[in-house]
């Protein structure tokens, strides 16, 4: 999917877009579409394929969000709704998007929900409690998505849970190169962690003002690949060996300086526990998706593959292959596909 000519809302790229599957077994794409100063509403469409099942095109439904609250304004009249992820969540009946608002505060986490894609209900910023000595409300969040069905808290309360990123000061991957690369690594604030929300009995269980606790370290920096950034990517779906989810690295460009940093986004996967996703079970040491063709490489940020949607094939009956849908170079999407493994690599943490 690339920008379509013409069309003002999306004369900055189309990117980093949610799938999911609609009631009607049809895949939906919620694009990010960037109009003129990087103004961002989120999109709707269809996914449309070829007889042979791949992925061909896209059939553009309108706008599911766009700016509307003070929490997605900023004050010089830009802002926006960005990179969404949407999960079908079955313990509260709603398809469940969480998405970038960036607002008067910066980027911030914002939920919304939906019986049918197609009208979107906010539920507004996520809250969170406190942890330690940490403030997650204070901080800039991204790369949210929740799980599909509920899961046991760190203190065994079924629960909602998040993936999210804090943006802690001084660990953006621009702040470390323009600090000469001196950085000391703090693992907890370079990371993506979980989050829980406490479930009530049944499904009228409301979101609005809810309070996401129980917070979980998940996972940080640590190969080459990824040394300078992680972030949580699409929302994790069940595999035989337990959630997959594909998440982003970043690592610093050969030619980046301190005045003109310049990065490589790639994508990699992760293997979480089916009852303890606190627990990693496998991590691919190398990446499985990097900028490699030219739409990666080139565009409003080169070297980009931001990957936020995957989609399991059960629809031709391949659950064992997943199709995963990525910002190329935070200027149009693309698709590519990955076959899950009959056994997992050795892993060690």
């Amino acid at each position: 999917m690339k920008p379509e000519e013409g069309n003002e809302l999306e004369v900055e790229g189309v990117l980093n877009p949610a799938v999911i599957r609609g009631p009607d077994g049809e895949l939906y794409i919620f694009p990010r579409l960037v109009a003129k100063h990087n103004y961002s509403r989120i999109g709707m469409g269809k996914v449309i394929f070829d007889e042979t099942g791949d992925p061909l095109g896209v059939e553009r439904l309108g706008v599911a969000l766009e700016p509307e609250m003070d929490y997605e304004k900023r004050p010089n009249g830009g802002g926006g709704c960005e990179d969404p992820r949407i999960t079908y969540v079955d313990c509260i009946g709603h398809y469940m998007m969480t998405y970038t608002a960036y607002g008067p505060k910066g980027p911030r986490i914002a939920m919304a929900r939906s019986k049918d894609l197609f009208n979107w209900e906010r539920m507004g910023l996520v809250c969170f409690s406190a942890y330690k000595d940490v403030d997650f409300n204070g901080i800039d969040n991204k790369d949210a998505s929740f799980f599909p069905t509920d899961l046991p808290s760190p203190h065994n309360h079924m629960s909602l849970a998040m993936l999210n990123r804090p943006l802690f000061p001084g660990t953006r991957p621009e702040e470390i190169v323009k600090n000469d690369d001196l950085h000391k690594v703090d693992h907890q604030k370079e990371s993506i962690w979980i989050s829980y929300f406490n479930l009530k009995k049944g499904k009228d269980t409301s979101l609005e003002n809810a309070r996401f606790t129980s917070h979980h370290c998940l996972a940080h920096p640590e190969y080459p690949w990824e040394n300078l950034k992680i972030g949580g990517g699409a929302p994790p779906i069940l595999t035989k060996h337990g959630w997959l989810l594909v998440y982003h690295g970043v690592q610093k460009h050969e030619d980046s300086t301190k005045h003109q940093p310049a990065f490589y986004y790639s994508a990699g996967a992760m293997i979480l526990s089916e009852t303890q996703p606190q627990k990693v079970i496998y991590r691919s040491p190398e990446p499985i998706l990097i900028p490699n063709l030219p739409d990666e490489r080139i565009g409003i940020v080169g070297n980009v593959v931001f990957p936020t949607g995957t989609d399991r094939r059960d629809d031709i009956g391949q659950p064992n292959r997943v199709d995963v849908y990525y910002g190329m170079a935070d200027n149009r999407i693309g698709v590519a596909k990955m076959q899950i493994p009959d056994i997992l690599p050795t892993y060690q943490p």
